[in-house]
């Protein structure tokens, strides 16, 4: 049976941005709905601009058909041209990847997108000119290298009128003002200090204007090697304990340089050991973590598990599943990422130790422990705005190369490594095991990866705060001299309307309550008996929450030899880290004190949400967590709505705006991943291949036979 919406007579032009040039179009395309074998679809107009690709159906010219989660920039068929990963034409049924020029055209187009949406578009009904014209231009502005100010990013800043204010609470860290307030709220303005040296970018134009370093370390000092050598505060805990970063000297250098920067080192390194100081402990990462390369090769392996070209394709592999989940070994790493960031807040938290944070640039790894720390230890950092503050300081002044580590220009695939993704990835691990300590959802983290891709803001996409700084003053379109003013992506008002926006927060987030002056005292009290950890130990199940007892045996026998291989790590904690592990697992959870996650075997999961948004298969329809969330929503909104007729009776007005809820009547229509799966997808489930059912059939062949190994990695 074919499916086919008839070509559109009325013409539909594309919505465009302020700044945003149409380049080049196709009529008559025909977009496959889902690629199943059925061939359902809709014809429609294929456009690409400057900004995005996007495709246009008699849908598009209508309203009528409004999802409750719309992006108001990027619309659910755009993609906007940083966001596209890979390009295929098919050719006589066989898939090609296309670069550059083209001397032959494809009968169909497939694009892979960095946000995990895949796109089938064919083009058989097309005018050959315009598929020339529409394929050549998609491949050309999505794939080739570009120069930094052809990024629409310049074109948006110098056409748009800039009337939001960005900042909603979010600290920038671009001005001294900001660092100083950040050092007086951790009360580390005591032991160190906000610096001006590198005003002007005199001392090295990776480092941001303001930072934080010890007292006792000179201006003389910073400027000798560049600020290389030279430990940089990024937090301090509540016993003092502070947690440093810095960027390692080269290695590779002739036996009289080493010796020179040996004893610049061990002088720093004696300085702040000595009193008021506490004790330092030193963590160079690029030994103790895995290489940026590992981590891209790891990442690589498993987007691939999500980029599905069709049903049959997600029914083939989801036998072999947890052999090809394990086998990319991305969850392995964000294991051992979350391992270490326990390991630096028991030195911090237990140990009263100075941690340093070593790295060749302190920019990568340095950035996604430090940040998980901060969350860990620091219930501000899991505020939205204390968070969004974290990631300016850390990320974006700290000087993360977002430009080149998405590699946005498409200058470099060395360069390439999803350092930010894995932050976010590790974040979601905390927010999905303590939900109450959060102030926002994992709806806010999916639509802060898809943000990396939108090039409206400046936040991700330069590689320091110079590099910014150098393109803001340049010659815009209409003015000689105007400087570019650029929007912060923390200004979730560009993106969506109030009622989407609160599908960003979380309604079960627990409070931090207001104590008045008078119980201050114990409190503070209190609060340091909580934290500090006795030294028994305790025993904890390390398969706790993964087999329930109405498990199938079954699933128990095929799954138990791949599980275990993720809970016997050769990577084991030692002693000291596991008493402090079982410890703070044996207690009452505080949400606003310190939270530690659980790491261990099958505790670290697939962030659900993120990947498998856009596979209809995986979807539970009026099931998951959304199912509960829509009821509390319910809920707030009749509480709301009650507070405001009290508030009305008494006749006193409400300070501030009411949180808009959006309404989620139906909850049964819902799917398992709204808000970004549509009510309207429906997914027919096909029946199973023919070879698994005769391994259903066969019972004992299944339980006895090892979970088919396959190696992703290809020729590697």
């Amino acid at each position: 049976e074919i499916h086919i919406k008839e070509p559109i007579e009325k013409e539909v032009n594309p919505h465009l941005l302020p700044g945003e040039l149409l380049l080049c179009e196709a009529s008559t395309v025909y977009k496959y709905i889902q690629e199943d074998g059925s061939n359902r679809g809709t014809y429609g107009k294929l456009v690409c601009t400057n900004f995005k690709i996007a495709f246009l159906d008699d849908d598009s010219a209508s309203d009528d058909n409004e999802p409750q989660f719309k992006n108001k920039i990027v619309g659910e068929n755009d993609i906007t041209l940083q966001c596209v990963d890979q390009i295929y034409g098919v050719y006589d049924e066989k898939k090609k990847l296309l670069t550059g020029q083209l001397r032959k055209y494809p009968e169909k187009l497939i694009i892979y997108c960095k946000d995990l949406r895949v796109f089938h578009f064919c083009l058989r009904y097309t005018k050959e000119e315009e598929v020339k014209r529409i394929v050549s231009g998609i491949v050309h502005h999505s794939q080739t290298p570009k120069l930094l100010k052809r990024l629409f990013l310049f074109s948006y800043a110098s056409a748009a009128p800039n009337n939001t204010d960005g900042r909603n609470q979010t600290v920038m860290f671009d001005t001294l003002e900001d660092w100083r307030d950040e050092l007086e709220r951790t009360k580390g303005n005591v032991k160190y200090k906000a610096v001006t040296t590198n005003e002007g970018y005199r001392v090295s134009e990776k480092l941001p204007l303001y930072f934080v370093v010890p007292i006792c370390v000179s201006e003389e000092s910073i400027l000798k090697y560049e600020g290389r050598g030279i430990p940089i505060w990024c937090w301090s805990c509540h016993n003092g304990a502070a947690l440093l970063k810095m960027s390692a000297f080269p290695k590779e250098q002739d036996d009289i340089t080493s010796q020179t920067q040996k004893a610049f080192l061990d002088g720093i390194y004696k300085t702040i050991s000595k009193p008021p100081y506490e004790l330092l402990k030193m963590d160079d990462l690029s030994s103790s973590l895995p290489s940026l390369q590992d981590i891209q090769v790891a990442y690589t392996r498993f987007k691939q598990l999500f980029l599905i070209d069709n049903s049959t394709d997600f029914w083939a592999t989801d036998v072999k599943w947890f052999s090809l989940l394990e086998s990319t070994n991305w969850l392995e790493i964000v294991r051992r990422v979350l391992k270490k960031a326990i390991e630096v807040a028991e030195c911090l938290e237990r140990q009263h130790t100075n941690v340093l944070l070593i790295e060749e640039s302190a920019t990568d790894l340095c950035c996604v422990i430090s940040s998980l720390v901060q969350v860990m230890m620091d219930s501000y950092s899991r505020t939205k705005s204390g968070f969004q503050s974290l990631i300016q300081k850390e990320w974006v002044i700290g000087g993360h190369g977002f430009l080149d580590r998405c590699n946005h220009l498409h200058k470099s695939d060395k360069e390439e490594a999803p350092v930010f993704l894995l932050l976010l990835n590790c974040v979601w691990q905390l927010v999905q095991q303590y939900p109450p300590a959060f102030e926002f959802t994992e709806t806010y983290l999916t639509v802060l990866s898809d943000s990396l891709y939108v090039p409206i803001f400046s936040t991700f996409f330069f590689n320091s705060q110079h590099q910014k700084d150098t393109n803001t003053s340049g010659e815009s379109l209409k003015t000689q001299s105007a400087p570019f003013r650029f929007l912060t992506v923390w200004d979730w008002s560009v993106q969506f309307d109030p009622k989407a926006q609160a599908f960003l927060n979380n309604p079960l987030y627990a409070e931090k309550p207001k104590l008045d002056k008078s119980q201050r005292k114990t409190a503070r009290f209190k609060h340091q008996r909580q934290l500090s950890l006795p030294l028994t130990q305790t025993k904890s199940s390390t398969k706790r929450g993964f087999f329930r007892e109405e498990t199938d045996h079954l699933i128990k026998n095929i799954l138990g030899k791949r599980i275990g291989k993720f809970i016997n790590s050769s990577d084991e904690p030692p002693n000291s880290f596991r008493e402090f592990y079982d410890s703070w697992h044996s207690k009452p959870v505080d949400y606003h004190g310190l939270l530690l996650p659980r790491i261990d075997g099958p505790e670290i999961k697939v962030w659900a949400q993120r990947y498998l948004r856009w596979i209809p298969e995986a979807q539970l329809h009026g099931g998951g967590t959304i199912a509960t969330a829509a009821k509390i929503l319910d809920l707030m909104e009749e509480v709301q709505s009650l507070q405001v007729k009290m508030d009305e009776e008494h006749s006193q007005a409400v300070s501030g705006d009411v949180h808009s809820v959006p309404m989620l009547r139906n909850s049964a229509r819902l799917s398992s991943l709204f808000p970004f799966a549509l009510l309207q997808r429906q997914s027919i489930k096909p029946a199973l291949p023919t070879s698994t059912w005769k391994d259903l059939e066969d019972e004992d062949d299944l339980v006895k036979r090892d979970d088919e190994f396959v190696d992703l990695s290809g020729d590697m």
